[in-house]
């Protein structure tokens, strides 16, 4: 095996290694007590996963300089669409798991809510 070839497996699987780690700690985020989610200058929703109490209205504030949304993928698909400064509301009822991306940037925006009973 030639050195170039070595090296470059080695850098591959370093990377697999940290995007596996990456996706891990995504989808392992605390949950943070909030209706409230921000969407600041950086692609992301801000806390991750939140928890809220069955029947609560979770509001979205676009804080970036591009439009993002909001689509609610366990919730019917709707698409809450958000130029900059704008916001987006949605009233959750059932418990469990709710995910949520960006439909304009599904691979770098996503959230989960988690309903519980009130």
């Amino acid at each position: 095996m030639s050195l170039h070839r070595h090296i470059g497996g080695t850098m591959g699987l370093h990377l697999l290694t940290a995007m596996l780690a990456a996706c891990a700690s995504a989808s392992s985020a605390t949950p943070v007590a909030t209706s409230q989610v921000d969407l600041p200058p950086s692609y992301r929703f801000e806390p991750e996963v939140i928890s809220v109490p069955d029947g609560t209205t979770v509001t979205w504030t676009n804080h970036d300089n591009f439009s993002h949304s909001v689509r609610l993928i366990d919730d019917g698909g709707e698409v809450l669409t958000m130029a900059p400064g704008e916001t987006a509301s949605f009233t959750f009822s059932g418990t469990g798991e709710h995910r949520y991306d960006c439909s304009f940037h599904p691979h770098d925006m996503s959230g989960v809510v988690i309903v519980s009973e009130s």
